[in-house]
């Protein structure tokens, strides 16, 4: 993953038009699944899980090892004949994500070192040249399909590894580039993506990465769009096809640049971006792919609160996980992924198909709504529980047809009170607090009509 800082706002594009207005008309989208998903389990593994973050007494390197570690190419692929990952258990890995609430899976088919996780045709840097010498994605393929999860593939346009790709790293001095053709290495890429679409099942994501050096231009990210779309009508592809983004910011910065939604990176737009899909991707710790050195975990509130916050925001969260050369899941990643499926189970229903909510900010916590016919559901989120055990509503003109909270026994109706300007006081009193956060929820008329005095409320 490229590593950067600012944030920039993403303009609409032709494509991101028509996709509001089928919104807005009830057509079918090929990005409703997604926008009703909200969750994504990311998965970077390969070979660089092997030093587990070590290499030469140095231990804050994971899935740019070899760039970081300057490790030869030779030298380097002597790895190969080391990753048997005997503990592999692809329904393991699927129920984990299930039991969290997860309903998609977007993993690492190649990262920037080349390596492949399946059994490629265009070359035997892949698994199949391992003593494992079994097929990951098709393993993976076959239990995200029986337990009904979206598998994704994240493919790395840059590749450090194929002799036609440019340009090599700085450091090194031992590989020509004289014959190499990006072309070729074009053409190479194009088969591989047609293998990963055509043999795996029904692939609802390419996650493109690595797009930001100079051999990779606005006229290739066109192309390659263009042309995966018209064979996959369905397909969804990320903005990171195409240059154009800002750093970790993920978002692209113009209308020309082509992909269907941006992706911030370790980080959640402050205010959100009103009507664009996006899609934050966040590690539970510091690094991407398998560091054993790496003790630097998020708690499960914190990472349970940022699954709230980028709904609430309108954008969905891809969360990381960096499995062992093994081909486990670390224990820390698992205990989380156990919490928040914990908590998914009695409040889900405010997560997917949702959207952004209607409140410029909440001092005790965050909302998102869903439709619901002629009315909305307004889901609040209690991350600060007050003293009086009471909840302030900011003013709404709507009628409130109820008001409940999820409860580990189902929707408990809420006394709630209307005071002057319709300011509305939920009562908790009875409402168990939640671990991480509490949900309750008013129906409402119509859609949300929010006064423009909402106060400090």
């Amino acid at each position: 993953m490229r590593k950067a800082i600012t944030i920039c706002l993403i303009l609409f594009s032709s494509l991101f038009i028509t996709s509001c207005e089928k919104r807005k008309t009830g057509e079918t989208d090929r990005m409703d699944w997604w926008r009703e998903a909200r969750f994504g389990l990311f998965i970077h593994w390969g070979l660089y899980s092997i030093p587990a973050g070590q290499w030469d007494g140095s231990t804050d390197h994971a899935e740019w090892i070899r760039h970081t570690a300057q490790i030869p190419l030779d030298q380097y692929n002597e790895l190969v004949s080391k990753f048997n990952p005997e503990k592999f258990d692809a329904s393991e890995w699927v129920s984990f994500a299930k039991n969290a609430g997860i309903k998609y899976i977007v993993i690492t088919s190649k990262h920037h070192d080349g390596f492949c996780l399946w059994d490629s045709k265009e070359t035997d840097f892949d698994i199949m040249s391992t003593p494992f010498k079994r097929d990951i994605l098709k393993e993976l393929s076959d239990a995200c399909s029986k337990e009904g999860i979206v598998l994704c593939f994240y493919h790395s346009i840059m590749d450090w590894h194929h002799p036609d790709y440019l340009p090599r790293r700085m450091w090194e001095n031992d590989r020509e580039v004289k014959d190499a053709d990006i072309a070729r290495y074009v053409a190479y890429m194009k088969n591989q993506l047609n293998e990963l679409l055509a043999n795996y099942g029904e692939i609802g994501v390419l996650w493109f990465d690595g797009e930001w050096e100079e051999t990779w231009t606005h006229e290739n990210g066109k192309y390659l769009y263009n042309y995966l779309r018209n064979r996959y009508p369905d397909l969804i592809i990320n903005n990171r096809v195409d240059k154009g983004r800002t750093d970790m910011a993920g978002m692209t910065s113009d209308s020309t640049f082509f992909g269907d939604f941006g992706t911030p990176e370790q980080e959640v737009p402050s205010t959100g971006l009103p009507g664009i899909d996006w899609e934050s991707c966040i590690t539970m710790n510091d690094n991407w792919g398998y560091n054993k050195y790496d003790n630097h975990w998020k708690s499960s509130e914190d990472l349970i609160r940022t699954l709230i916050d980028v709904t609430s925001k309108g954008g969905n969260l891809l969360l990381n996980v960096g499995p062992t050369s093994e081909g486990l899941f670390p224990d820390s990643s698992i205990k989380r992924l156990n919490d928040i499926g914990e908590w998914m189970k009695v409040n889900s229903d405010a997560i997917y198909g949702t959207h952004a909510g209607p409140f410029h900010e909440l001092p005790w916590g965050r909302c998102t709504q869903k439709v619901k016919g002629k009315n909305t559901i307004l889901y609040f989120f209690v991350f600060d529980w007050p003293e009086n055990d009471e909840i302030t509503i900011p003013f709404m003109e709507n009628k409130i047809i109820r008001v409940f909270a999820l409860t580990e026994k189902g929707k408990m109706e809420v006394p709630f009170e209307i005071t002057d300007n319709s300011l509305t006081s939920v009562k908790l009193h009875q409402v168990q607090q939640s671990k991480y956060a509490t949900v309750f929820a008013l129906e409402i008329k119509g859609e949300p009509v929010i006064s423009n005095n909402q106060g400090d409320n």
